[in-house]
């Protein structure tokens, strides 16, 4: 049952992903589906209550249950952490990932801006680009196509703050510094970047790689009308989204 919760989370509160996920093979659609379940969760937790302390602490928790599942015990404190479990050991995933992913989430719970530029790339590198490459390590990934994923990681997790950003600036938030077209410009680079070694990319990833699916459209769309982020101006029609995933699927061109 834990994996047909995680699929149920993942399918009502991160459609982008959940649609991308369902075109994996069944078992990798259940290790993908476990691992965007807990990002869910965790990128939900600064805001699950408006007392910092709290927050923080609930970060801490999830930091702790990793940390019980890469000591052996059997956690069931939370339903998708028995999947969550599976998924790591079948996969040998690295536990820095998760760490990191989580540590990161702090910055969420406060209304303070990225302190640099380097710290807005840190930011993207450890949330989106951990969740990509944990994804990407479940379908076989090695050492040898890890840079390509970050890389796409990086233009997709910019693509997904984008598109987030003006809710996030209703609630108070801080979410992108002061030089947004240069991030735009790399991120659309380092998707290039990674576009140019797909041949060396083995087909089992692919899934992982299509939750970036609509980042392309996004970048384009805000490297032209920069004004559109903070207006929430940057989604596609229904039936252009739909197209876009389907023609991705169809050539593998993620």
């Amino acid at each position: 049952m834990s994996h047909d919760t995680c699929e149920k989370l993942v399918k009502s509160g991160d459609p982008d992903r959940y649609r991308s996920a369902k075109t994996a093979p069944e078992n990798s659609r259940k290790s993908l589906m476990a691992l965007y379940a807990f990002n869910l969760e965790v990128a939900r937790t600064p805001w699950a209550s408006p007392e910092p302390l709290v927050a923080q602490m609930r970060l801490q928790w999830w930091r702790d249950e990793i940390a019980k599942i890469y000591q052996g015990t059997r956690v069931d404190s939370h339903e998708i952490l028995p999947a969550l479990r599976e998924v790591i050991f079948d996969h040998n995933l690295p536990q820095s990932l998760f760490a990191r992913l989580i540590e990161a989430r702090h910055f969420d719970i406060y209304a303070d801006p990225h302190p640099s530029r380097s710290a807005f790339d840190t930011y993207i590198d450890a949330t989106s680009g951990s969740l990509m490459e944990l994804a990407a390590c479940s379908l076989g990934a090695d050492e040898t196509t890890l840079p390509a994923i970050r890389d796409f990681a990086y233009g997709s997790g910019v693509a997904n703050l984008l598109r987030a950003s003006h809710e996030l600036v209703d609630r108070g938030r801080t979410p992108l510094p002061d030089d947004v077209e240069n991030i735009i410009k790399t991120a659309r680079k380092r998707i290039a970047k990674a576009r140019k070694n797909r041949a060396h990319l083995p087909k089992a990833l692919r899934p992982a790689l299509l939750a970036g699916w609509r980042a392309s459209s996004t970048l384009r769309i805000a490297a032209r009308h920069p004004e559109h982020i903070l207006q929430g101006r940057l989604e596609e029609s229904p039936a252009q989204k739909d197209f876009t995933l389907h023609w991705r699927t169809l050539t593998g061109w993620w």
